[in-house]
């Protein structure tokens, strides 16, 4: 299955000149749905992972269903404000401005493997945060996985080191 098939292109948003690549066409079609888990999945399945995290919110759409194939803990990564015990947070800096994500101080324990999943990587300072995050709570980062990949904007550069793994590449 070509998963572009599936995946709405809406040209000049947010702003004019971007091509947004728009997966709710994809997660309402079920076999695209299951097809963009199941190959997440067969994916992490032999990487030794404790938990998934999710980035907020479509690293949760993508990022549950794969914790719960992989029979591993899902831990969700959200903006400032939204999670209700202690945190850890960490701010970083968007294309205009700034932005701050935040992790429970006990989302998992020291060592602990950590693979995170998101729909998009664009730039990479989102994933790159998260990674921080992660890592300043001793956790292990084993990579991350996406399922677009927009390759003129070069986020995997900014993520070097670090096991990447995207389901379809765009270099438009």
């Amino acid at each position: 299955m070509d998963l572009r098939n599936v995946i709405r292109n809406i040209p000049d948003f947010p702003v004019k000149g971007i091509q947004f690549k728009d997966i709710t066409t994809l997660l309402k079609d079920k076999d695209a749905y299951r097809y963009t888990i199941d190959l997440l999945t067969e994916h992490c399945k032999n990487l030794k992972i404790d938990f998934i995290a999710g980035i907020e919110a479509r690293g949760f759409i993508i990022g549950a269903p794969v914790a719960y194939n992989l029979k591993v803990g899902f831990i969700p990564i959200r903006k400032e404000g939204r999670l209700p015990y202690q945190v850890e947070k960490i701010t970083y800096q968007l294309e205009y401005g700034e932005s701050i994500l935040e992790i429970h101080k006990d989302a998992f324990q020291k060592g602990n493997r950590v693979m995170v999943i998101d729909d998009l990587l664009a730039t990479g300072g989102t994933t790159l945060a998260v990674f921080k995050l992660i890592e300043k709570l001793q956790g292990k980062v084993v990579g991350a996985d996406f399922i677009i990949e927009l390759e003129m904007l070069k986020g995997r550069e900014k993520l070097k080191g670090y096991e990447i793994y995207s389901l379809i590449k765009y270099n438009i």
